[in-house]
């Protein structure tokens, strides 16, 4: 008998079975796991020479499916950089009874390898040149940096061409969901055919299809969301990571990890290209492009010709307070817009109706039981975005229960929709947010309404900033600038400036120019500064010097540590527990533990313990000689959290 290491889908590390055969890695098994029988995966890691064999189960059955070996590569080299669980890993990519067969599997069809039939650009065709000498030379990071409108995706499009010539498998990383509906009609246009497509709101029999037709090479090309990163490739040729700057390819939940960054690593495992694009790239990307770590491709002007909208800041304090939310020269603007046949974009990055319920008489404001956050307001409830929890508009205040004194504080895009439509009532408006876009086919009737000209007026969150193309679009309207030039994180200012640059990209792509007004009570932060001069270069240069300065990623590593429990003081107690075994090094910082800004959430109170470690390596293998040996009991979780993008 054989003594095998089995890996299930779940956080834990491996477990050892006999088998009267010698099996080899990545081989799927049925085994015995306390009364359940699970389906798992022989691993490369090393038996328990000390078990008593007598005590072992048997595998029930050696399943015909075999997991890559780039796939048991990848899912060892993320479980060791994000410091997670093998299992954890093993999960996000694994099917549910993959022995499962669907009695109608989807066919997926052979795309059509023809010609492009568009004309580009110089610098496209630079471009496209050097990302298809890449698909035959193995691994290769290439930052593709062109503005807004200037051809990225048909330049990529070229790149996929020649992988698929090859015979080899190609994979598109999303950061949206909303953005794959006009993605997909691209692609279609392009290839003739429609890719396979993974995200959240594929349905189970389309995944497990998706999921075999990728093992079996039947898939050409995937489009999805980060998570399509796990799925076992058969032949991968290479990637692209489309808005590779955009803070959704991190991932918040379970496994914490950059979809990025380890794209990077699924492309080096399997010697094949990546292309990361973007308009606005991340800090992190542009200065490898810099150090030439990446290959550096630059589109510079939009297709076409087509101009960048001419950028206007509204100082809010000079304005009188009887327009409501929005401004005089917006308000004209968008008059105008409208007597021309024009298309508006009003963007506010804020759900609901008003962000704070409050009491006029007491100033109480009505608060989640759940977290410490208050309500949203919506038209018809009140709701907590961090736990979902929801309750009715209450008559009274709960605090100090007097009637009719509670009024909504802030603005919200519906707030933002009751506005517009007092003032400009014949105009056919659409509010759009991410439970809107959610809805795929919902959302993609509403790209279908926009591209034929049937809204006027589009109120959205940042689901319509990004990676859409209305040709009729010319104006811009961004109605709080403000809310993320205080952010409390390191990459505050370089995700604001990202995400007002990508919305005030959408105006202006077809042969009209477009005009953008950022409404703002500080017109002097430098920020919204580059935004008006389109001095994008000089923003990432002030802001790459001051993280070196300070030693912080990219030229440093960090990690947050989250310590959750029930019990407060008893959380609290191991959160300093943890800090008082730190490591002492000049080159390892660690503050606190004090209370995370978000305290109390879904009835946990949390602490939080932020490092940072000079140099670019190393990290994980001081925080594991540290942890290995504190003991974390049961009723409280340690969250690690390697190079943290969200500090709530």
């Amino acid at each position: 008998m054989y003594q095998i290491p089995v890996l299930l889908p779940q956080a834990v590390g491996c477990f050892d079975y006999l088998s009267a055969e010698k099996l080899s890695v990545g081989t799927m098994v049925q085994v015995p796991f306390g009364k359940q029988i699970k389906t798992g995966v022989v691993w490369d890691s090393p038996i328990q020479k000390d078990l008593d064999q007598n005590k072992l189960k048997e595998i029930i059955s050696v399943l015909d499916i075999q997991l890559p070996l780039q796939s048991v590569a990848f899912t060892n080299w993320v479980a060791g950089y994000t410091c997670s669980p093998l299992g954890a890993v093993l999960k996000m990519g694994f099917l549910k009874n993959p022995e499962k067969k669907s009695r109608k599997p989807s066919i997926f069809q052979q795309v059509q390898l023809a010609d492009s039939e568009l004309s580009f650009s110089p610098a496209q065709k630079q471009a496209i040149e050097v990302l298809t000498q890449k698909t035959t030379r193995g691994f290769s990071v290439s930052l593709l940096d062109g503005v807004t409108g200037s051809g990225k995706t048909e330049v990529y499009f070229e790149m996929l061409f020649a992988l698929l010539k090859q015979k080899k498998q190609v994979l598109v990383l999303l950061p949206e969901i909303s953005l794959t509906t006009d993605w997909l009609l691209r692609f279609e246009k392009r290839f003739g055919v429609k890719p396979a497509v993974w995200h959240s709101s594929v349905t189970e029999k389309s995944r497990r299809d998706t999921w075999q037709a990728v093992l079996e090479n039947r898939a050409q090309v995937v489009v999805g969301a980060r998570s399509a990163l796990f799925l076992p490739f058969a032949n991968l040729g290479g990637i692209v990571v489309d808005e590779e700057h955009d803070s959704s390819f991190k991932q918040e939940e379970g496994v914490l990890y950059n979809a990025r960054d380890m794209a990077v690593v699924r492309a080096k495992l399997a010697n094949s290209p990546v292309v990361l694009a973007s308009a606005t790239p991340s800090l992190e990307s542009y200065v490898h492009a810099l150090d030439g770590k990446y290959t550096s491709l630059k589109l510079p002007s939009r297709v076409s010709n087509a101009l960048y909208p001419d950028v206007f800041l509204v100082d809010m304090k000079q304005e009188k307070k009887s327009h409501g939310f929005l401004s005089a020269p917006l308000i004209q603007a968008m008059a105008e817009n409208l007597s021309a046949h024009q298309q508006t974009l009003l963007f506010l990055n804020r759900r609901g109706y008003a962000p704070l319920k409050i009491c006029q008489k007491c100033g109480a404001k009505l608060m989640c039981p759940h977290c410490s956050v208050a309500l949203v307001e919506h038209k018809d409830k009140l709701q907590c975005h961090h736990c979902g929890y929801t309750r009715k508009i209450p008559d009274v205040c709960p605090q100090c229960g007097e009637r009719g004194t509670l009024i909504s504080w802030g603005v919200g895009i519906d707030r933002v929709a009751e506005e517009v439509s007092h003032l400009f009532p014949q105009a056919r408006l659409c509010v759009v947010d991410s439970q809107t876009s959610s809805d795929y086919k919902k959302f993609e009737q509403i790209l279908e309404q926009i591209q034929s000209g049937q809204i006027d007026i589009l109120i959205g969150t940042q689901v319509l900033a990004k990676g859409h193309n209305f040709m009729n679009l010319t104006l811009i309207g961004v109605v709080d600038a403000d809310m993320g030039l205080s952010g409390i994180d390191l990459r505050a200012a370089e995700r604001t400036y990202q995400l007002l640059h990508q919305v005030m990209g959408r105006a202006g792509r077809g042969v009209l120019k477009g005009r953008a007004y950022i409404q703002t009570y500080q017109p002097e932060n430098h920020i919204l500064q580059a935004l008006q001069k389109s001095a994008r270069d000089d923003f990432l240069t002030i802001e790459s010097q001051s993280r070196q300065l300070l030693s912080l990623p990219p030229f440093g590593q960090m990690a947050s540590l989250i310590v959750k429990g029930k019990n407060q003081l008893q959380t609290l107690k191991k959160a300093q527990e943890i800090v008082a075994k730190a490591p002492l090094s000049d080159d390892f910082e660690v503050w606190g533990p004090t209370p995370a800004p978000l305290s109390f959430l879904r009835g946990s109170y949390r602490f939080r313990i932020l490092v940072k470690k000079k140099g670019k390596t190393g990290l994980q293998n001081t925080l594991n000689r540290w942890l290995k040996g504190i003991l974390i009991p049961s009723n409280i979780s340690l969250k690690i959290d390697i190079d943290p993008y969200n500090f709530l």
